[in-house]
């Protein structure tokens, strides 16, 4: 990587698969290997699921919104790509990948929803046009598109979030319960066996390692042991940090606002969760790219958006073999499928920009989100963490120039406003055991206990196992935003 690297931005959105988003691109450019001008590895309008003897082929425009939100869990995930009737041997190797499976997941996964009857089940093999997504396209054609990225394991958000930071799960293959995240993690947060990016950073350049930004109070990244409320800090307030003369954290982490997340629907946020429009995710990353692009820090800037799982979209590539992080011994308790992670998960969107990379860049070598921990390793000196990301590809080789471009655009284009509202709430079971609420409550809880006395740590791991309905949940998330706002403005004055 060039030297002149000093800070590494990281945006990880939600639940989008590469062919979905980029597929029908039609994105030409230099292969970054052996430079001749490549096509994306994209769709060519005859890729096809069979589901009750008819034939579903890929499709666009994407019309928005989704109905429902696809099935992404680990044996949802293990239909996608191996077809219907496959079963996983806990330890084995994963069954032969044939991306088969798409349509039938989404079509029997959600069979008792509300409006079932009248829902297009090939929607799930559409992808936008390149109009449609004029944010992510302009980047991709102004930078580099890797093509070939995948979420580490076939499994859903949380498991691949973990990868991205600490190149392990610890051996969690399915989104945890609230029981589990309470007996598990207790009041601690999640401790990877051989530590986090974070951790490491903090080792070895001390407390201003490292920084994180979100939209909303509740960053998935909250979950971990070591971060805490005062680690979290607005969006809105990076464009004055990154300009303020002095910004010495060497990796910046940014997650989205994730919108509605106790009906499950994430609506109004910038995640780019299928049940929500995909606008207020080119918003953010166009609000994110601006703020850099136009900062101090521009020529010593590396940016690497990508997407944290498929969210079910289908998609044609079959994903690679794996390297096992060797963190976790089989059959954990978070093992709850006993995968062994020796094969990547579905490919996502991923576009990495820098004033080094060439115009119209396309990389087709192989990277999951371990590929992060990688690049940072090497700009910062660091040791791999697992075996993962000792294995994994960094993405130094795409920055080719000797000297920062001076054509790379200051700004994008305009992100179109949605033309259908978001999703409804879905129906159903009333529990707050289902998809990522769970994870936000846990968050919930350890802020509170970050804002509470040492005495009082029994009553706050009461209080969180007492919510078990979605509208004590929203009371819970909304008291506990207050709370933290609260502390934050006094920790600031």
């Amino acid at each position: 990587m060039a030297a002149e690297i000093k800070n590494i931005f990281v945006l990880l959105l939600e639940n989008r698969s590469f062919d979905h988003m980029l597929g029908f691109s039609g994105i030409t450019g230099t292969d970054v290997v052996n430079g001749v001008p490549p096509q994306i590895a994209g769709l060519n309008g005859l890729e096809s699921n069979n589901y009750l003897g008819a034939p579903y082929f890929v499709g666009k425009p994407f019309h928005e919104p989704i109905p429902v939100d696809p099935a992404h869990e680990f044996l949802d995930v293990l239909e996608q790509l191996c077809g219907t009737q496959v079963i996983y041997k806990r330890g084995r190797s994963y069954p032969r990948i044939n991306n088969s499976g798409f349509v039938s997941n989404y079509a029997r996964s959600h069979s008792k929803d509300e409006g079932n009857a009248t829902r297009n089940f090939g929607q799930i093999m559409d992808g936008f046009t390149a109009d449609q997504l004029p944010v992510l396209n302009a980047l991709a054609n102004a930078f580099a598109v890797c093509d070939g990225w995948h979420s580490s394991l076939p499994g859903p958000t949380f498991p691949n979030r973990l990868f991205a930071m600490g190149a392990s799960s610890g051996g969690l293959d399915h989104s945890p319960s609230t029981l589990e995240l309470l007996t598990w993690e207790g009041l601690d947060g999640f401790i990877f066996p051989r530590g986090s990016i974070f951790d490491a950073l903090k080792a070895s350049h001390g407390d201003e390692s490292w920084r994180i930004y979100a939209g909303s109070d509740f960053p998935l990244v909250s979950a971990l042991n070591g971060i805490n409320i005062f680690d979290v800090h607005s969006i809105d307030k990076m464009g004055n940090d990154l300009n303020s003369g002095t910004y010495p954290y060497r990796l910046t982490w940014i997650e989205p606002d994730y919108g509605d997340m106790v009906s499950g629907t994430f609506k109004g946020g910038s995640s780019q969760h299928p049940m929500d429009n995909v606008a207020g995710g080119e918003k953010l990353i166009k609000e994110v790219y601006e703020t850099i692009r136009g900062s101090q820090l521009w020529e010593s800037s590396l940016l690497i958006v990508t997407w944290d799982e498929h969210g079910g979209f289908y998609d044609h590539v079959r994903p690679g073999s794996a390297v096992a992080p060797g963190d976790t011994k089989p059959g954990s308790k978070y093992n709850k499928y006993g995968f062994n992670f020796t094969r990547l998960g579905v490919r996502v969107p991923a576009v990495v920009i820098s004033p080094y990379i060439p115009a119209g860049t396309i990389d087709h070598r192989a990277y999951d989100h371990s590929s992060i921990l990688r690049t940072v390793e090497k700009s910062f000196g660091l040791q791999p963490l697992t075996k993962r990301d000792s294995a994994a590809n960094s993405v130094a080789a795409l920055l080719t120039l000797p000297e920062p471009r001076r054509d790379t655009p200051e700004t994008l284009p305009p992100y179109l406003p949605p033309k259908q509202p978001a999703a409804t709430a879905q129906p159903g079971s009333d529990s707050v055991d289902s998809g990522n609420l769970p994870l936000f409550l846990h968050i919930a809880m350890r802020h509170e206990l970050a804002l509470s006395n040492p005495e009082q740590r029994m009553a706050v791991l009461n209080r969180a196992q007492s919510v078990k309905t979605r509208a004590q949940a929203a009371q819970y998330l909304a008291e506990i935003a207050d709370r933290v706002s609260e502390a934050k403005s006094r920790n600031r004055g």
